[in-house]
């Protein structure tokens, strides 16, 4: 029987080198992209992607008939993500920043690159923070990332009224916004809350996009470089929104998300207050206050099964909260 031999390995560090030293090299290369907004020339070759990633085979899978090949346009991947892909193809390691990193974890999620996918969830979870968790947890609803999700729901908790005040709060899309607010380990007041939902829902009417997939990271490395990056913006500087021309009525916008606000635990001037606040800007279904006058005259937290009562873990003790039966979970 013949020998079946031995595997022998050389360097691995001077073989990944030598391939890194061909991501987006002219030289040798046979396929074009167009990435980005920007649409910026991005070089590979055809053979390489091909036996890596399937997205890549099926992409470039079609025999190309003589003469220079058309360019692949890919717009919707910011270049210097795709560029990050391209290194962790060839030379099976990635360079990741904070600032881009939830780019290169969309492309991978999307490109079907697990291993990369892996590595980007790793370092998001190690360098999470007040401005990050929003886009990240944005991303991990997007993609059903379900230990990112947690993690950054985590985070959240822990972090609630710092969260709230940033950019990437009041961006949130409404899927991803529901399971804080449903969180009975927030640490924040219920009436800080209510403020946040109704400065979101401002956000929302004006602009009229939320959820998606990520920014272009300019913000971010804006922050990064010690500038001050438009996505920076905290919800303060929504002052301004009252006056512009709103695509969507408030109240429209906040419908998916308002119930989960836990009237009941306002003190009765505090839901005159938001109730005469609702006639000027509607933004609570009015049978959603009535419910929670209703645990307020009885006296009970289950007088009216539609107001949760339950505190949070930044609720604030107000006397009327003695006849709710109320417990921290």
């Amino acid at each position: 029987m013949e020998n079946p031999g031995l595997v022998v390995h050389g360097q691995a560090a001077s073989f990944s080198t030598a391939l890194r030293s061909l991501v987006n090299n002219p030289r040798y290369s046979d396929v074009c992209f167009v990435v980005g907004q920007e649409r910026q020339e991005v070089f590979a070759h055809r053979c390489l992607l091909a036996c890596r990633c399937n997205f890549f085979q099926r992409l470039l899978g079609t025999e190309t008939g003589p003469g220079v090949p058309s360019p692949v346009v890919l717009s919707t991947v910011p270049t210097e993500a795709f560029l990050a892909v391209l290194e962790f193809l060839y030379a099976n390691s990635v360079t990741l920043h904070r600032y881009s990193v939830l780019e290169v974890l969309t492309a991978a999620v999307e490109y079907g690159l697990e291993e990369l996918r892996e590595l980007c969830l790793e370092f998001v979870m190690k360098v999470l923070d007040v401005e990050l968790v929003c886009e990240a947890l944005q991303v991990a609803v997007t993609f059903g990332l379900g230990p990112l999700q947690e993690r950054c729901i985590a985070f959240i908790e822990a972090h609630s009224q710092e969260v709230l005040q940033t950019r990437g709060f009041l961006e949130l899309s409404a899927t991803a916004l529901l399971p804080v607010l449903r969180s009975d380990k927030l640490c924040v007041d219920e009436a800080e809350l209510v403020k946040a939902a109704r400065n979101w829902a401002r956000v929302g009417a004006v602009s009229g996009t939320r959820g998606r997939r990520g920014r272009s990271g300019e913000g971010r490395r804006n922050s990064a470089s010690g500038r001050q990056g438009t996505g920076r913006r905290s919800a303060g500087a929504q002052g301004l929104l009252p006056q512009a021309v709103l695509e969507r009525p408030v109240a429209e916008v906040a419908a998916p998300v308002v119930r989960e606000l836990r009237l009941a635990l306002l003190a009765p001037a505090e839901l005159s207050a938001l109730e005469e606040q609702n006639r000027q800007e509607p933004l609570i279904p009015v049978e959603q206050i009535v419910e929670a006058w209703k645990c307020h005259a009885l006296r009970r937290g289950d007088a009216a099964p539609g107001a949760p009562c339950r505190r949070r873990r930044g609720t604030l003790p107000r006397d009327h909260h003695r006849f709710l039966d109320l417990r921290f979970k």
